[in-house]
């Protein structure tokens, strides 16, 4: 499902309007982006929860070459999934 579809989706399912659909979605992102980017964690119930963790910086191998490189540490984002959509997806 590509964003189109989960607009679709969500006027649908909530008997909106397509552009209203559109800015809930985008106001989600923009949010939950804003969230993670200052540490937070975003916990949706029965859902799931976003969260930001660590990578520390590491030693890796150019595939091609076989040359070692260093891999710099960075943050990522992290989705574990909540109990309700676990069902969903068994």
């Amino acid at each position: 499902m590509n964003k189109a579809e989960l607009i679709d989706a969500m006027a649908a399912g909530a008997g909106i309007s397509k552009s209203d659909a559109k800015k809930a979605l985008d106001a989600f992102v923009t949010s939950t982006g804003d969230a993670l980017k200052t540490g937070d964690r975003v916990a949706l119930v029965g859902f799931g929860s976003f969260s930001v963790s660590t990578r520390a910086a590491r030693k890796g191998r150019n595939p091609q070459t076989g040359k070692e490189i260093n891999i710099a540490a960075k943050k990522v984002v992290k989705f574990k999934a909540g109990a309700d959509l676990s069902n969903v997806v068994k």
